[in-house]
């Protein structure tokens, strides 16, 4: 009896840390260590997209405890943290900070394009493998000044595209009457100027979907006033909102925007509205808005490390941390699903080029999705599935103020719709 009890607790704590940090025992270990750096936007006004990081590493140097099995060994496994305190500058400093100071094997980077570009840009300079997420691929790939057929030589991308963005909101916005026409919120950074380029981005697509764009030009973030925008949309009879700003100017436009009796019939808004905290900012103004959907608890797929579903992930994460799921959860966590299947791919961790040309080759079921490389659209990116949801006010006594309710999966009909897009009331 003894014996059987011992064994099904082995078991059972097998299960709960997942076979990437239980098995490592069986391996002999190694001596050198792999240094994984990440760097993100921990504070400054992009904070909310780095919310989940310190609950991801924890659950990594867990599962990583006895190393990470690498062809018959254990390799122990250092994550070095950097704040890029969302700004750009600071971005490519910390990143040159890992490589020339840290030593770090590979790079680790998530968060828009003022986290994602300058970190991937230091790490072309100085040859250094990276891994990049959670900034829509043409930013990334077009921002960096690349051409399609030659793209970079050190680092890859994993995320969707606008071309995946502007379809889901136009099915969206499809759904409801409206006159179509759509008043756009760009800021004057790369995703702003990405979304409202007049060649690539969202005017010349919506043109062709019958669409009218009232775009008023490009404002700074961290705006206090934004009474010139408010009248352009009211004066072009704007009755659909877009536009990709940061969470604060958002909740600033909203609130002047409902002062001086602005509301349209939908407003679909990338970035500002992907978190709990950003809307339940809003009180009940929050109610209606919609937004894209990189990831849910709901999403059909679970982690090659912890052998979580998504969610048991969000689970686990709302258990530990008291706070609502949130969308970078699962990316964060996938950041390090990629490279751990690049790292075992590539096989001499010690060889810069050999992770370099392990993470080409990689291809994943993360909890995120597939990740793959080698299908593009263009070299070094790799796409990710987007659908669309809607916040929805949640029934008095609810855990949480607010519910992120998946409305359309037109680029994505794996993932599962559980209702339709209703007006903003």
């Amino acid at each position: 009896m003894a014996r059987k009890i011992g064994r099904r607790r082995l078991l059972q704590a097998a299960a709960a840390v997942g076979t990437a940090g239980w098995t490592t025992g069986l391996f002999a270990q190694s001596t050198r260590t792999i240094k994984i750096g990440l760097v993100t936007p921990r504070t400054g006004p992009l904070a909310l997209f780095a919310e989940t990081d310190v609950f991801v590493v924890g659950q990594m140097r867990k599962l990583w405890a006895k190393g990470l099995e690498i062809g018959g060994k254990a390799f122990p496994v250092e994550i070095v943290i950097k704040d890029s305190a969302s700004n750009p500058a600071r971005a490519a400093d910390v990143a040159a900070d890992l490589i020339l100071k840290d030593k770090v094997d590979l790079i680790l980077v998530s968060s828009t394009p003022e986290t994602t570009n300058p970190v991937a840009d230091q790490c072309e300079l100085e040859r250094k493998p990276c891994i990049s997420t959670v900034a829509p691929w043409q930013p990334w790939f077009f921002g960096r000044g690349a051409k399609p057929d030659k793209g970079f030589d050190w680092t890859y991308h994993f995320f969707w595209g606008l071309e995946d963005i502007i379809g889901t909101f136009t099915s969206m916005w499809n759904s409801l009457p409206t006159n179509k026409v759509v008043g756009g919120l760009f800021p004057n950074d790369g995703d702003g100027n990405a979304w409202g380029d007049a060649t690539l981005g969202f005017p010349p697509v919506l043109a062709k979907a019958g669409y009218q764009t009232v775009d008023p030009g490009r404002y700074q973030n961290l705006t206090a006033d934004f009474s010139a925008q408010i009248q352009r949309f009211r004066d072009g009879r704007v009755e659909i909102l877009t536009g990709v700003p940061i969470p604060p100017d958002f909740t600033t436009f909203w609130n002047q925007a409902a002062q001086k009796g602005f509301r349209p019939k939908i407003a679909s808004v990338g970035k500002a509205l992907l978190f709990p905290a950003a809307v339940e900012a809003l009180g009940d103004n929050g109610d209606g808005l919609s937004t894209e959907v990189w990831w849910t608890p709901n999403h059909p797929f679970k982690s090659t490390l912890s052998g979580q579903t998504a969610r048991e992930l969000a689970d686990s994460y709302e258990a530990e941390t008291r706070k609502q799921w949130t969308q970078p959860l699962g990316f964060a966590h996938a950041l390090f699903e990629v490279a751990a299947a690049a790292l075992k791919k590539a096989g001499d961790v010690g060889q810069a080029a050999a992770i370099r040309d392990a993470i080409a080759a990689t291809a994943v079921d993360t909890i995120v999705g597939p990740v793959a490389w080698g299908k593009g659209p263009v070299r070094n990116v790799a796409k990710t599935p987007l659908v669309g949801g809607q916040w929805r006010r949640t029934a008095a006594g609810a855990k949480y103020r607010y519910d992120l309710v998946i409305v359309d999966n037109s680029q994505a009909p794996a993932i599962p719709v559980a209702d339709t897009l209703k007006p903003i009331g």
